[in-house]
């Protein structure tokens, strides 16, 4: 195997020969459906959508004849998913396997962690089997993304010792409550809630604690992956990091919170610096595949890695991630912590994300159109829905939400805060209702997004969108008129796989030596912007101001119906008997 020096060396020398048709111009006409969609004369990067989202035509014709190949996965809450990229961020292939989400509780969710390895293995054999033998030889790197905050506890031999706890688990309100404090903040980066691992791990220390006592590692999903396909524990400081354990400064493990996980030092993974090489794929797996044994790339979480994927790597743009979870963020070189957002480790060394998260994303528009919209279509998107909601006024004639189902993250990080509508008439619709939840999740963005700003003393000038979300033109819509910023849409699918991509390509040193901002300008590709509509953010700024009234409001509420649900506990939910 030839050193990642000569490798540097090999694409460096070729730097030109591989991004000199970056800009062509190309004239098509698209029908679709009845309607004609033109995109003419504009750089590929730049493209602009007429007509519903085609994110995924855009680069698969397009391939670079030369230069480095990196494969990329992303093991997310639902399913995990591998990418073959070139040098410009054109995706060769793609591949999807699913994991199956386990409830053996109110509020508690759960992997079988065996699951991420396994479809980290089939869906990087998929697209590796995709290439002919000449572009196998061309791959370079393994980069990796995963689901933050989610963890599991493993023996010697990477078996699961009991399923993993996942980000959305919400069975910790207890040891939140007990441990959660403005220290801990400082330290770790993060505002005591439900997603960091560490109140769950301390559930597991309480209630479970052979299953810590029995551990030879306790691991972080993207830890995990790397420990199957190097044969090392470890991990990269941008994804470990979302457990809410590390000294955030220092980028260690801190003793005092691992003490409160119930942890050892020893049980944790070993860290590398993100885009630096954490290990060698193993022989078997590389013979298997019928690649070199080429480094595995040390990655980050899902959030940092879609704000690398979209090049948000400077302080006046930032990422929207419009998934399953609503976050959105901006790049940072100084540290600072905030009551408002989270601080994570960047994917650029040295750097820190500040990040807001909505849990009650996507998943909350799907929940509306799967248990109160057309029963034929299962939840899947509703043109019909959309169409209907778009002729309602801004402010769905008071009808106003708080878009808290999976309880409230940014900007109140309270575990027992529930959702509700208020202002309901006889008039109002499932369109009124349904646009009412797209715009509080608007509102409750405009307002994190002040203390983005407040902390990185910048104005943002823009935002650049990602995830299922931004399919919906009635959505984007939204968004960009509550937020008063215009939002260019990621043309490539999978971006938080193509930034885990973006840090494996940047350690073949094509770009320059592990830069990661040069790089993720390279390989990012756009497609429309959608300014917004001043006179109606004005309007939104009005009923705005009356949805922040609720939650205050409310909150002592949600704390008697936190109590009655613990006085007279639900019936136990349906869990999958079998993986999907």
């Amino acid at each position: 195997m030839p050193s990642q020096r000569a490798v540097n060396k090999k694409y460096v020398r070729s730097n030109k020969k591989i991004v000199k048709s970056r800009y062509f111009r190309v004239f098509f006409v698209h029908i679709r459906r009845g309607k004609r969609t033109t995109f003419s004369h504009a750089p590929l990067k730049q493209l602009s959508f007429k007509d519903e989202d085609r994110r995924g035509s855009l680069t698969e014709n397009k391939r670079l004849a030369d230069g480095p190949l990196v494969v990329a996965i992303d093991s997310s809450t639902t399913s995990t998913k591998a990418i073959i990229v070139d040098a410009e961020g054109n995706i060769w292939h793609t591949a999807k396997e699913n994991i199956q989400l386990h409830t053996p509780a109110m509020d508690q969710y759960e992997h079988n962690p065996a699951r991420w390895w396994e479809t980290s293995r089939a869906t990087i054999g998929k697209v590796l089997s995709e290439l002919s033998p000449a572009d196998r030889d061309r791959v370079e790197a393994i980069g990796i993304t995963h689901q933050r905050e989610s963890f599991a506890p493993f023996d010697k031999d990477g078996n699961p010792l009991r399923n993993g706890i996942l980000w959305l688990d919400g069975r910790a309100t207890e040891q939140i409550r007990r441990y959660g404090n403005d220290h801990i903040h400082e330290l770790s980066g993060k505002p005591a809630g439900v997603t960091p691992g560490i109140y769950k791990m301390a559930w597991v220390k309480e209630n479970e604690p052979e299953v810590f006592e029995k551990a030879y590692k306790v691991m972080d999903v993207h830890g995990y992956i790397a420990w199957m396909l190097t044969g090392r524990p470890v991990s990269s400081q941008a994804a470990a990091d979302s457990l809410g354990l590390f000294d955030i400064q220092k980028r260690d493990w801190a003793d005092e919170l691992l003490d409160i996980a119930g942890v050892k030092r020893e049980q944790m993974a070993e860290m590398v610096e993100p885009s630096y090489e954490m290990g060698t794929l193993r022989k078997e797996l590389a013979d298997e595949w019928g690649i070199k044994e080429v480094p595995v790339i040390a990655g980050l979480g899902d959030g940092q890695a879609a704000g690398i994927g979209a090049a948000a790597v400077d302080p006046e743009i930032g990422f929207l991630n419009l998934g399953t979870a609503v976050n959105a963020g901006v790049d940072s070189p100084v540290y600072k912590y905030d009551k408002v957002f989270r601080t994570h480790v960047s994917g650029i060394p040295g750097n820190y994300v500040f990040e807001v998260l909505q849990s009650s994303g996507s998943y909350l528009a799907g929940w509306f159109r799967e248990t109160l919209g057309d029963p034929k279509l299962l939840g899947e998107p509703d043109p019909a829905l959309d169409e209907a909601a778009s002729h309602i006024p801004p402010g769905c004639e008071g009808l106003v939400t708080l878009p808290y189902w999976n309880a409230v993250q940014s900007s109140y990080w309270d575990s027992v805060a529930r959702g509700t509508v208020v202002g309901w008439r006889g008039t109002h619709s499932r369109a009124h209702m349904y646009r009412s939840i797209l715009e509080s999740i608007g509102f409750e963005m405009r307002l994190n997004l002040d203390s983005v700003e407040a902390g990185t003393g910048v104005k943002l000038t823009g935002l650049r969108a990602m995830g299922g979300g931004t399919r919906s033109m009635l959505w984007r819509q939204i968004m960009a008129d509550t937020t008063a910023l215009p939002i260019t849409v990621c043309a490539q699918d999978e971006i938080s796989a193509l930034g885990a991509a973006v840090l494996a390509m940047a350690s073949t040193g094509i770009y320059g030596e592990h830069d990661v901002a040069a790089t993720a300008k390279k390989m990012t590709q756009y497609g429309e912007t959608v300014e917004p509509d001043m006179d109606k953010h004005a309007q939104y700024k009005d009923v705005a101001h009356v949805q922040r009234q609720l939650y205050p409001k409310l909150k002592d509420v949600f704390e008697e119906l936190y109590d009655l649900t613990l006085k007279y506990p639900s019936t136990r939910p349906e869990s999958p008997k079998a993986e999907l």
